[in-house]
Parts: C-alpha cells; structure tokens; sequence
C-alpha cells in the first residue's frame, strides 16, 4: 500500500502541471484584460501598457509560465514571483492589496467547513435512508425515500437557499440570514476554535448546510439502496443467512460495507467540489468563501487567482481520488494495490 500512494503522489505532479498549464494558457485567450477598466471606465492605452509591463503580461506567454511556476529570480528577472513550486500563487491582479494566498487564506476555511458539513450531512441522510429503503423494498418507507431523493435532487440549491431564509429567517425568525459563525485564527489553518462551537456557529451554519447538502445525500441515497438491493441478493449473503448469523450483523458486516464501493466513489469528487466552494450557496448566504472569488476572477481576468483556485481544485480533486482509493481496501479486501 505504501509503495500504491508513493507512485500515486508521484502521478500527481504530471497531472497539476497539465491542469496549472491549461489554465494559465486558457485564460490569457479569453478577449480582454484584467486592466481594461477601472470601474466602469476604460483606462488609456499608455496607463495599461505600464501596468501590464509591472506585471510581467508583456512577456511572452511561455516566459510567463515560467515566471509562474518556477519564479522570477530563476528566470534571472526581476519581479515579485517566487513560482508555485515555492508555494506562491502570485498577486491579484484585481485586489492590488492582496495576494492569492491572502485570499486562499481567507476564504479556504469557510469554504472548507461549509464543504465539510455539507458531505457530513449528506453521508448521515443518505446512507441511512437508502438503506432503510433496500431493506424495505417496495414499502412505503422505500417509497418515501424515494420521492423524497427526487424532490431534493429536483429542487437546485439557488431555489431551496432563497426558501430557506425567507421561511426559517425572516418569517420564523430562528436562524440569520447572512453570515458565517467562525472567524480566524483557524485550528490547523482551517478548522473553527472551541470556543466558537457554539450556537451561534450553528444557526449560521444550518440553512447553507442544508442547501448545498440535500442534493447530495439524495444521490447517495439513491446510490445506496440500489447497490444494497444488488448485493443482499448475492450468494455470500445467503450462506451468512445460513449459517446463522443474526440479520444486523449480515446486513452491516457484509452487505452495507461491500455496497458502500460506489457510494465512496462518488465521494471523493464531491468533496472536492464542496470544499472548494459553492458560488450560489455562498453567495445567497453571504458568505466569503472561494466559490465567489473563484467565479468573479473569471469576470475579471484576475489571471493568478483563476489560475490558483484551479490548481488548489486540483490538489483537492487528486487527494480525495487517493483516500477513495485507499477506502475501497478497506472495504473489499480483495482489493489490493501492492
């Protein structure tokens, strides 16, 4: 297993410099610039020129490239880039004031415990509920499950987000409408204090949670009961039967672990995904995560933090990939990587 994740770890590196080149390349061919206009001006074709030249977008692309990724001073240039392999993601070019690793730093730990809880919520909802509805099958608890997974996956989270706060915030007055319950120094970079769990943290946290979580525990509901439905019928189920077993321990040793495969496949893109934000959810809510300033640099040609946030997407994206890897030995061991 160890020599499995050390050539995995390895892969990655071809696969996030692909994905860093890409993105780099493809930006810079979408019409217009970051310094186009202030505002709602345009800016002097002379006052554009020094600004790109400041920035280095004179360069030629490859030159660029070079500058991003391995940093100014190996190129033997002057500037500010110390390169990616150095963990630096370069300054925005739309916040003058801030770095993307500023920003990152900002809005990856809201992002993450959003994402966080919403894959939590969706796990705890959706496995129970797809089991309970194979276990009984053409029931009405398999028939409220079901209909209940279609309108959640029917309902998109820019509709239920909207519901949410008009009835649980404004009409009942429970929970805010806008918001996030934590605030920096993070517990290891992005996990919330003690101190700050509390109720507050909690109100904040239910409606967006629930928003971007629902849709997610209907797929794994959904996920669930029809992979459980496939392998209680399966021979090594029977003779489990047979020998005695009591039906918990046939259903939760054997049957739920081996049907759970598919269910951890789908969980390692969707972490990704959550984690690194969710534009509509975070912007509805108020909520300065990654999802808003992911999708607003594309508007802004805001090149090194389209090209960032990409590139940590991707880091996020591989490593999820892995630990599913690694979760599928542990639940079949006939599964293995040496």
């Amino acid at each position: 297993m160890t020599r499995y994740i050390i050539r995995r770890v390895l892969g990655f590196i071809p696969v996030l410099f692909t994905i860093t080149l890409f993105t780099f390349a493809l930006m810079r061919a979408i019409p217009g610039g970051p310094f186009d206009f202030a505002g709602d001006r345009s800016l002097p074709p002379q006052i554009v020129a020094n600004i790109e030249a400041k920035y280095h977008l004179d360069w030629p692309l490859w030159k660029q490239f070079l500058s991003y990724l391995i940093g100014d001073d190996l190129l033997g240039e002057e500037g500010i880039s110390k390169g990616v392999i150095r963990g630096d993601l370069g300054p925005s070019l739309r916040y003058r004031s801030q770095s993307v690793n500023d920003i990152v730093a900002t809005t990856f730990p809201i992002s993450a415990q959003l994402g966080f809880l919403s894959v939590l919520l969706a796990v705890l909802i959706g496995i129970p509920a797809g089991t309970l509805a194979a276990l009984n099958q053409n029931s009405w608890i398999d028939y409220t499950s079901t209909f209940g997974a279609v309108i959640f996956l029917s309902i998109p989270n820019l509709v239920l987000a909207p519901i949410l706060i008009w009835i649980f915030a404004l009409g009942l007055g429970w929970f805010p409408v806008a918001g996030w319950g934590s605030k920096p120094p993070y517990l290891l970079g992005f996990l919330p204090q003690l101190s700050q769990l509390n109720w507050n943290y909690i109100s904040h946290a239910i409606m967006p949670v629930f928003a971007l979580g629902t849709a997610s525990a209907a797929s794994i509901a959904r996920l669930t009961r029809a992979s459980l439905l496939q392998v209680i019928r399966e021979d090594y189920i029977r003779t489990a039967r047979a020998k005695g077993l009591r039906e918990r321990a046939v259903i939760v040793i054997h049957a739920l672990k081996n049907s759970l495969i598919p269910v951890v496949t789908i969980l390692g893109p969707l972490f990704a995904a959550l984690v690194s934000g969710t534009f509509v959810v975070e912007q509805i809510f108020g909520i300065n995560g990654m999802g808003k300033h992911f999708v607003q640099s594309v508007g802004n040609r805001d090149y090194q933090v389209i090209t960032g946030l990409t590139l940590l997407f991707g880091v996020l994206l591989v490593i999820a990939n892995l630990l599913v890897d690694v979760t599928y030995a542990w639940l079949d061991p006939r599964i293995r990587y040496d």
